[in-house]
């Protein structure tokens, strides 16, 4: 079997999104975002996690060419005979299950946490990565945008990354619309959107503006479809799947962290003189807590 039929339906799935009906679109979506349960899954257990009929998953296949649906899912099932190997449990974690039932829960919840954080990286592309940090550091601007959860990761990435990024701007600012803040971008600056299934309207809103102000775009997300009124320059994916009820950022953490250690490495010394300087700046202002002696 041709090894890049796997890849070539991805992209296809990618590039023909726009034009589906909407339920097409969630199954096309589907498969985009989840490969391996893709190839793995019988028809039913894929309708069912999609959400959709077994019927619209035939209709993709003919879509696309294929003779048969499982035409379309062989070659998805062909590339996990070489599976990737996860972490295997540590011993503190076998302590945990044996020390009760709240035990049990935190060692499920520390693995999902490792699991999530090791998909999240080895999913990564390192040329990708590399294009993506010298982007930044030749642009002009960097606006970096998010809302709600994902806000968080965005407030830590600003403040550790405008040491290595100067440019670096966290929008909105002062309770204001990052569209308001994207009025005078242009084709020389770059903007970082990081947003999660569901995602905000406020961030997807200022995406589409940008890349009507000719910015460059650069997506941290659990999926590489988002939307399909704007097409990110790169997309830096991130693995959101969890056990808990509610999402799990580690993934998306561990992503950003990689990106400013990559800024930081191709900086040079420029950026390590700003490091040390904000660090300088910060001691000498008291920023830190000494506990007094005791006399």
């Amino acid at each position: 079997m041709d090894p890049t039929i796997r890849n070539k339906t991805i992209t296809r799935l990618k590039e023909e999104i726009p034009e589906l009906s909407p339920r097409l679109q969630v199954a096309a979506k589907y498969i985009v975002d989840h490969p391996a349960d893709f190839g793995l899954d019988s028809i039913r257990d894929t309708a069912r996690k999609a959400e959709v009929s077994t019927y619209t998953l035939v209709r993709i296949s003919e879509r696309l060419g294929f003779d048969s649906y499982e035409d379309m899912r062989d070659p998805f099932r062909v590339a996990l005979v070489a599976p990737t190997q996860f972490i295997d449990a540590p011993e503190w974690i076998n302590r945990w299950r044996e020390s009760g039932e709240i035990g049990q829960k935190q060692a499920e919840a520390a693995l999902n946490s490792m699991a999530i954080v090791q998909r999240s990286l080895e999913g990564q592309n390192l040329k990708q990565l590399q294009r993506v940090a010298e982007m930044l550091l030749g642009a002009k601007n960097v606006y970096l945008t998010a809302v709600r959860a994902s806000y968080s990761i965005a407030y830590y990435f600003h403040y550790v990354g405008r040491m290595a990024l100067p440019s670096l701007q966290l929008i909105p600012r002062h309770i204001n619309s990052a569209i308001d803040e994207l009025n005078y971008a242009d084709e020389g600056d770059v903007m970082i959107a990081i947003t999660l299934t569901p995602y905000s309207r406020e961030t997807i809103e200022a995406c589409e503006f940008a890349r009507k102000k000719g910015v460059k775009l650069v997506m941290i997300s659990d999926s590489e479809v988002i939307s399909s009124n704007f097409t990110p320059e790169e997309t830096l994916v991130a693995s959101t799947l969890s056990t808990h009820h509610f999402g799990c950022y580690t993934g998306v953490m561990a992503v950003a962290e990689n990106l400013v250690s990559l800024l930081v490495a191709l900086g040079g010394q420029d950026v390590k003189d700003r490091i040390t300087s904000y660090e300088t700046l910060r001691k000498d202002n008291n920023a830190y807590w000494v506990a007094k002696k005791k006399h």
